[in-house]
């Protein structure tokens, strides 16, 4: 059994309340990684490491820090993976459940913050206050009306993925704004969906029901090009795209051809195929009906500390009172974890939990 448990934890970190936490706990060891560390230092650094507390967006981290399978063979004694936020794109998840590794994310923790950029960013285009902006700092506005704007009170809001996120945008939209709201989940039901607020419907029906079209999902294989040309065609004319969720989801190309085209009204973009920063000359990043934003609707001061403290919260639940993750990504790892935990730590989790 070892002396403590080593925990590699990836910068930035969400907040420095993270590192004042588990510095404070004399149970753990700390190594620290970042966008400086070469490959060649990856297996001493994982050497005996328990835990990985690592970034979640993929251009974050160089490709050798994130949790694969490669990451797995200089980490034989990796048990948990800790993402930062409430996403994991750099983490194999099917690869750390094949090993045993639970894998945990801080879901929720900055739900508040995307769900207020998201309506902030539907409100701006409807208004259509980037172009008036952009227009009266070149000298060009001689008439109001031609930037005349909409209101969102009393329109159809369609939110793909009603987790968290997408059920508080609900809830903003349906209270403050009298809004109807169509939710497309497979994951949910109608009688769930109906309980958070809005319409289940598939996404053909959203997207053509439609004057706003919120993006909430997680990147995956169904959702990865979701948006792209045939989609955005189904979605009304005029119609505004937000997409605060991940990128890769919907196509720039053909975003950026339908605002061309004049069928989408405009498109509010905290997330791009480049991150933080796309391409300075990106036709896209400098439409006038592009609102945008680097990933940064769920960076907000009040985020950041929950997300910060809810993740050194689940590594101290975990190793020090074997306590069960409250945000478990893969609970299929479960089993195979609790053997690996106690022949390394000496502590049976699932023993403790069948106590309590």
């Amino acid at each position: 059994m070892p002396e403590k448990i080593t925990l590699v934890y990836a910068e930035p970190t969400p907040r420095p309340v993270f590192l004042e936490i588990m510095r404070a706990r004399p149970e753990f060891a700390l190594r620290r990684c970042g966008s400086d560390t070469a490959a060649e230092e990856v297996p001493a650094l994982f050497a005996g490491a328990h835990a990985y507390q690592t970034g979640s967006l993929r251009d974050e981290l160089p490709r050798h820090l994130w949790a694969d399978a490669a990451l797995l063979r200089a980490a034989p004694d990796l048990l948990a993976v800790s993402s930062h936020g409430a996403g994991y794109d750099t983490v194999d998840v099917a690869a750390m459940t094949e090993a045993g590794v639970v894998v945990m994310n801080q879901k929720g923790g900055n739900a508040e913050g995307v769900a207020e950029h998201a309506v902030g960013m539907m409100l701006a285009l409807l208004k259509r206050i980037p172009e008036a902006q952009a227009a009266m700092r070149a000298g060009r506005m001689q008439v109001r009306e031609s930037v005349m704007g909409r209101e969102l009170a009393d329109r159809t809001v369609g939110i793909v993925g009603l987790g968290l996120i997408g059920t508080r945008i609900a809830e903003i939209c349906r209270l403050a704004f009298r809004c109807r709201i169509l939710a497309a989940d497979p994951y949910l039901d109608a009688a769930t969906i109906a309980a958070r607020g809005a319409e289940k419907v598939d996404l053909a029906t959203l997207l053509a029901e439609s004057d706003v079209v919120s993006i909430n999902c997680p990147l995956t294989e169904e959702t990865r090009g979701m948006i792209g040309a045939a989609a955005i065609a189904r979605m009304r004319r005029g119609a505004i795209l937000v997409n605060t969720a991940r990128q890769f989801i919907h196509d720039e190309r053909a975003v950026l051809a339908a605002l061309e085209a004049g069928h989408l009204g405009g498109a509010g973009l905290d997330c791009w195929d480049r991150e933080p920063q796309p391409p300075p000359d990106s036709p896209l990043l400098h439409h006038p009906a592009v609102l945008a934003s680097p990933h940064t609707a769920g960076v907000t001061e009040e985020s950041r500390r929950r997300i910060a403290t809810w993740g050194a919260d689940q590594l101290i639940g975990l190793f020090v009172r074997g306590e069960r993750p409250p945000r478990l990504v893969n609970p299929a790892a479960w089993p195979a974890f609790a053997r690996r935990f106690a022949a390394a730590l000496g502590r049976d989790v699932e023993a403790r939990l069948a106590a309590e």
